[in-house]
């Protein structure tokens, strides 16, 4: 064994043990679904750019959060979400958007796809709220104008769905259907126009 492949076994075993040492056991890791294709025709001539949501500083990051009764923040240990929330809430939006079928075009900022409105939302609520056992999704919302900057519509869209326990898996599932239930109602309210 040459002294370059020696040191480079050595350095592959130490990364290995140093990571096999970090914190003990991996966290779960969980998705959220878009919701599926509806089958539906009539296409309008519209392009939305759907920008990635904005949040406080807990829900920038992937971790599955527990609001307390006092509105303490905290994060629940044993699972984290498959990307960076603000980014994966964004996808499932286009992608639900996409499998409505009724829109021209659905794209990020810098796609470079020329659109005539433009949609931002704020993440007001992504929690599983301890006191009421409950998975809550609260979502603000902003259709504006291309063009001009005018906000041509704005909702808030919100869903709470009971969860059995307050652990990771409980958690990923209730705050899975709390988005479903916003995606819908969103998806609704942008291909109506409004």
């Amino acid at each position: 064994m040459t002294h370059h492949t020696l040191a480079l076994a050595l350095g592959a075993s130490l990364l290995a043990a140093a990571l096999g040492g970090c914190g003990g056991a991996v966290p779960l890791t969980f998705d959220l679904a878009a919701l599926p294709r509806s089958g539906r025709t009539g296409v309008s001539a519209r392009s939305i750019v759907v920008a990635e949501p904005v949040g406080i500083q807990p829900f920038e990051a992937d971790r599955i959060i527990v609001r307390e009764s006092g509105g303490a923040l905290s994060f629940l240990g044993g699972g984290q979400w498959a990307d960076r929330l603000p980014r994966l809430i964004q996808t499932r939006i286009i992608q639900s958007l996409e499998n409505s079928g009724r829109l021209k075009s659905v794209s990020r900022p810098g796609d470079k796809v020329v659109s005539e409105y433009q949609l931002i939302s704020e993440i007001r609520a992504f929690d599983i709220a301890a006191g009421s056992g409950e998975a809550v999704v609260d979502i603000s919302a902003k259709l504006i104008a291309d063009g001009s900057g005018k906000v041509v519509a704005a909702r808030i869209f919100t869903a709470r769905i009971p969860v059995p326990k307050v652990d990771a898996g409980s958690a990923a599932v209730g705050l899975d259907a709390a988005l479903a239930r916003v995606l819908g109602e969103m998806v609704t309210w942008v291909n109506s126009g409004r």
